[in-house]
């Protein structure tokens, strides 16, 4: 999925997702259940607010033509699950970010990427200092 819009001023899922489509994206990842229909996905979000039924089926219909749902068909109902788990959209979302924030910005956003990097674990240090041996050692 190629976000549009990111959000930089917003928190979490809703940086790339409206309120309600993220509500329901964090929603159908954290549920144990593989898939939910319209009006089961309704109800537990309504234990926030009311929520009126075609506005959740618009909005989860919405994902699917963004390709972020997959929706089946069971009898008289639509079945609705993720199309791919929320740490694999993460690491692909951030990494689309990354390389266009290079592309823009060139190396300046790799120094202010290290800057905010004050407390990070040495574990991580370790890999970034890997990482940047390899790419040394392939462009020689």
């Amino acid at each position: 999925m190629n976000i549009k819009n990111f959000k930089y001023n917003e928190v979490g899922l809703n940086r790339f997702f409206g309120t309600l489509e993220a509500k329901i994206m964090e929603l159908l990842w954290e549920e144990e259940i593989e898939e939910m229909s319209i009006k089961e996905v309704q109800l537990k979000l309504e234990q926030d607010k009311p929520l009126n039924f075609n506005t959740v089926m618009t909005v989860m219909n919405r994902l699917v033509d963004k390709g972020m749902l997959v929706k089946r068909t069971e009898a008289r109902h639509s079945l609705y699950r993720p199309n791919q788990s929320k740490e694999r959209f993460i690491d692909e979302q951030s990494k689309k970010l990354t390389e266009n924030l290079y592309e823009e910005f060139g190396g300046l956003v790799v120094n202010h990427m290290i800057d905010v990097l004050k407390d990070v674990d040495q574990d991580l240090l370790n890999q970034l200092a890997n990482k940047i041996q390899q790419l040394k050692r392939d462009s020689e």
